[in-house]
């Protein structure tokens, strides 16, 4: 799979304030990647400085496997939306803005500018000045400028705020289809309950460090079991190639799949065994306790409360 972000030892410093320290990732093509944390962790930063707002005290970024400092043109191939929506001018219409930033942009076609604001759901507002706007409105029509050229690699910084439900849900759309696309989406978020259910990997970050990175595309695969003869079973498929971890918890089995389309080998497997099954179901991964528990979160500081 090809690595197109590569943030490699990234460190950003105003005077002796460090506001990033030593962060390293990567994002793949087709991977949605999210970056969580408290206020002021550095989500933002991150973001500025994978988008060339910002240059890194430390360390570097690498788009398409270049370094993006020392070839600012990769950059071109990006599709961003950071801190605000994208730059607007309220006095023109929402389809104007969209052809000016086209006209900039090169290349695109007058029938991709319909369709990025019949995907966002804005159609119907393409006529009226972008003054009139609500706050989700522009908020969406900065994602439809970020997906304008179809980029290959797609950058939001807290693209949900303040956002309505119809608008958060589309944009998380978006954002599964990039990737879908073959895009590598990097976004910052404080919206766990969503983003467990189609990020690839989230990054934790705490006072500027990446304190923990977890895996969401093998917690969606990850089932819990009762069944009749608990070590057996576990034993049996701890030899399968379908079952790439398998542990006991409690009185259950716990085990993640290679494929989602393997569970049915499980059923068929025990049963073979003469094993019973009495309860199967996917084991769901809480993302925001596990949030919490791992930045150890005071109840004090409630601007710290995750949404």
């Amino acid at each position: 799979m090809q690595t197109l972000i590569e943030v490699n030892n990234l460190s950003k410093r105003y005077g002796k304030k460090t506001i990033i320290d030593d962060i390293s990732f990567k994002v793949n093509a087709g991977e949605v990647y999210a970056l969580v944390g408290p206020n002021g962790a550095g989500k933002t930063t991150v973001i500025r400085l994978v988008t060339g707002l910002s240059f890194p005290t430390d360390g570097e970024v690498k788009l398409f496997g270049e370094n993006a400092s020392k070839k600012p043109s990769l950059r071109h191939k990006l599709g961003a939306v950071v801190e605000a929506p994208a730059a607007f001018y309220p006095y023109l219409s929402g389809e104007d803005n969209l052809k000016l930033h086209a006209k900039l942009a090169g290349g695109v076609k007058a029938e991709r500018i319909d369709e990025v604001l019949e995907m966002m759901e804005l159609s119907y507002a393409r006529a009226q000045k972008l003054a009139t706007y609500s706050l989700g409105m522009r908020q969406r029509l900065g994602v439809a400028a970020a997906v304008l050229t179809k980029p290959d690699i797609l950058i939001l910084d807290e693209p949900a705020s303040g956002m309505d439900p119809l608008s958060l849900h589309l944009v998380h759309s978006v954002l599964r289809e990039a990737a879908r696309n073959g895009a590598a989406v990097l976004l910052s978020t404080h919206h766990l309950d969503e983003v467990v259910t189609y990020c690839s990997r989230v990054a934790i970050l705490e006072e500027g460090k990446l304190i923990d990175e977890v895996n969401l595309h093998d917690r969606r695969q990850r089932y819990r079991a009762k069944v009749s003869q608990i070590q057996r079973a576990e034993d049996i498929l701890a030899d399968t190639d379908f079952v790439r971890h398998i542990k006991q918890r409690a009185d259950e089995l716990v085990f993640i799949l290679a494929e989602k389309e393997d569970l049915a080998k499980v059923t068929a497997t025990l049963f073979e065994n003469n094993i019973s099954l009495f309860e199967l179901m996917p084991d769901t991964f809480n993302l925001k306790a596990y949030y919490r528990e791992q930045i150890n979160i005071n109840p004090r500081f409630q601007e710290r409360v995750v949404r």
